[in-house]
């Protein structure tokens, strides 16, 4: 019976070495840990950068975002593109009956915190669910829902699933890509921390340099970061609109799904927009 109940408790203790748990910082932030490591962070109240414009101040994303060694992977407020945020999903264009905004660059438009949706978080995984607005001025023209759902380390691995899902309130708005150079970015972007040696590959191989608009089912990116070598792959889901879709390729750090890419995307009130990407992080390669 002793060893019985022993074997009870060393299993209860594995149990709770491996645990997800989410966690409170500074009352802008929510962390999510596994097993007392840090795997990311979400930032639901307004951040802002050192030495970076007042008026690029933002919230609603992931950084940082950490690989299973404890790797940062994510940067944000880099100083080349300050309006860069971890991983994070905007549009350089928004139109709402003529009048155009920004939310790349926070010209005229913001995200702004709602509710939590969901904070689930035991041994095999934890779910993030949160609603957010779209403002402007204090009228808000869109309802963005967000679920990222973190799964345990696997062979050095770990899945983050993401869903998005946006919804017109009131009136139809209109979501483009940038069309400078037919560049086509905006939508689900990811900024990694400073690095050497860097990698950038597809289903195509190694990509020989930066890339607009080339359709790829995922890419990815690795290179030697602060703490060893590290990366992330970025896989469209199928039932992505539009997939294979175009990717905004940059070596200088930079994975983004352009979505709608050049064509513009009219969302109506009512008809939800859903958005579905796996991020697969690794370190110590």
């Amino acid at each position: 019976m002793r060893a019985v109940l022993m074997g009870v408790v060393l299993a209860a203790a594995l149990c709770a070495q491996g645990r997800f748990a989410f966690r409170e910082v500074e009352g802008r932030s929510l962390e999510l840990t596994e097993g007392g490591k840090p795997v990311f962070v979400y930032n639901y109240g307004l951040m802002r950068g050192e030495g970076a414009p007042a008026d690029r101040a933002r919230c609603c994303y992931l950084h940082p975002v950490y690989a299973p060694d404890g790797t940062v992977i994510t940067d944000d407020f880099p100083a080349d593109h300050y309006h860069h945020r971890g991983i994070s999903w905007m549009w350089p264009i928004v139109r709402i009956e003529g009048a155009g905004y920004d939310l790349w660059t926070l010209r005229g438009i913001r995200n702004q915190f709602v509710r939590w949706t969901a904070r689930e978080a035991d041994a095999r995984r934890a779910r993030l669910g949160v609603e957010n607005g779209w403002y402007v001025g204090e009228r808000r023209v869109l309802k963005e829902t967000a679920e990222v759902v973190a799964w345990p380390i696997e062979a050095g691995r770990r899945n983050l699933d993401l869903t998005l899902v946006f919804e017109a309130l009131d009136r139809p708005l209109e979501l483009v890509g940038e069309p400078v150079q037919k560049k086509g970015y905006g939508g689900l972007s990811f900024r990694f921390a400073p690095r050497q040696d860097t990698v950038v590959r597809t289903d195509a191989g190694q990509e020989k340099g930066d890339t607009n608009m080339v359709p790829h089912p995922w890419a990815e990116l690795e290179g030697d970061f602060a703490s060893g070598r590290a990366g992330a792959r970025v896989t469209i889901d199928p039932s992505h609109p539009g997939y294979p879709n175009g990717w905004c390729l940059r070596y200088y750090g930079f994975l983004g799904v352009n979505y709608p890419g050049l064509e513009p995307l009219t969302l109506q009130p009512g008809q939800p927009l859903t958005l579905k990407y796996r991020v697969t992080v690794r370190g110590g390669l």
